[in-house]
């Protein structure tokens, strides 16, 4: 019997893996569930897996989630703030942390699972994103294991030999690491009617259910650059070793290119459930439930080259990626204050881009050591985005 925390509970992968879960009662009990602003949601999830604890990290909620816990009949303690969030995230009690907070936010409370040598199931980019040189060395030296959750980056983990050495493609035979997009929703429209796309248009992802944060982000293509950064950090390999490859079906979920010729790709069905089951009970395969491909059915693989003019954000992730840690720590930053402005309808679809560009270079470089000058980095560069948002909606 595995204990599991689930961080961001009420998002799309925390439903996802109480489903899992819930799918195999002999197996895993959930120790807490956290989450913002879902109060009720969080509660109701809390009476159907039964967990010891819930976690709001918004604590000016803390009134809404008694009445809530009352009217579901819910016995779990209610915690508050983010000291609850590395709590549940790392009590001796804990096997097993999904890391799914989306945002800067869930990193402290990741790294905490990480500093207890959990068995950390990452689906929260940002925390490779932000602090990976870092993060990496806090596993190695808690012996933490990490597991991606992302799609892409589990496909890789799946297609790499079960004999990689962190970093070592060459030992391995591998010639490069292929990170395949859909290209989100806007893949065939016109650029030049990129100003007037809507919040609504960018949320409608032709293949995934997402939360809208990320919808957006998928439709800019940052998403897929966010995945670039993290697989360089999470695989140990050079930007020039990544290669984004455009597969609109979302069918092949990233692939391994070997010297020999060969490419070893994992498919299935875009559902998430599948990349939390492996996570959860690697190296063994439990039930997810997601149906199994049914190749009769599928239309035709196609793949194309990521157009720079197209996706600014991906070519901005990659210049990121090859500048270093401090770059990519306040391209995030960046991101999502534009994100987020946008989504509001104080800034266009193609301000997003804009805002990124300009904040990263009113930022001067500098080396990353501690989690406190990455957070230092975080801060100053939500305030330069902030102000190019006023700029452009004043």
């Amino acid at each position: 019997m595995q204990t599991v925390t689930i961080l961001g509970a009420s998002g799309s992968i925390g439903c996802n893996t109480l489903d899992v879960i819930a799918r195999h009662p002999d197996r895993y009990r959930v120790f807490a569930i956290t989450g913002c602003r879902r109060v009720e949601r969080l509660m109701q999830q809390a009476k159907a897996c039964a967990a010891r604890y819930v976690v709001i990290a918004d604590e000016t909620l803390y009134e809404d989630a008694k009445h809530f816990a009352k009217q579901y009949g819910v016995e779990a303690e209610i915690l508050m703030g983010e000291d609850a969030l590395s709590f549940v995230a790392s009590d001796s009690a804990v096997d097993i942390v999904m890391a799914a907070i989306v945002g800067a936010a869930g990193l402290l409370p990741t790294l905490a699972a990480v500093k207890s040598g959990k068995r950390v199931l990452l689906a929260n980019k940002e925390a490779l994103v932000m602090s990976g040189e870092l993060f990496i060395q806090a596993a190695n030296q808690y012996g933490a294991t990490l597991l991606p959750i992302d799609s892409e980056h589990n496909a890789i983990f799946q297609s790499l030999p079960q004999t990689f050495q962190y970093g070592d493609l060459q030992g391995s035979g591998i010639s490069k690491i292929l990170l395949t997009g859909s290209g989100g929703p806007f893949l065939t429209r016109a650029i030049d009617s990129f100003n007037t796309i809507t919040p609504d248009e960018a949320c409608a992802h032709p293949n995934w259910d997402m939360g809208r944060k990320i919808s957006v982000d998928s439709a800019t293509m940052m998403n897929k650059g966010l995945e670039f950064i993290e697989a360089h950090w999470l695989f140990g390999v050079a930007a020039s070793d990544i290669q984004v490859v455009l597969h609109p079906q979302s069918t092949i979920h990233s692939m391994v290119q070997y010297v020999d010729g060969s490419v070893i790709a994992q498919l299935g069905n875009p559902d998430m459930r599948t990349p939390i089951a492996h996570g959860l009970a690697y190296p063994e395969r439990i039930v997810s439930g997601v149906s199994a491909l049914d190749f009769s059915q599928l239309a035709a693989f196609t793949f194309a080259q990521a157009c720079p003019e197209r996706y600014p954000n991906l070519a901005l992730a990659i210049s990121a990626c090859e500048s270093g840690q401090a770059a990519t720590t306040q391209l995030n930053a960046a991101n999502e204050v534009a994100v987020d402005a946008f989504l509001s309808g104080a800034i266009r679809f193609t301000d997003i881009a804009s805002v990124n560009a300009e904040s990263l270079q009113q930022l001067e470089p500098t080396s990353v050591s501690s989690i406190q000058q990455v957070l230092d980095i975080d801060t100053a560069a939500r305030a330069a985005a902030q102000q190019h948002v006023q700029r452009l909606t004043a």
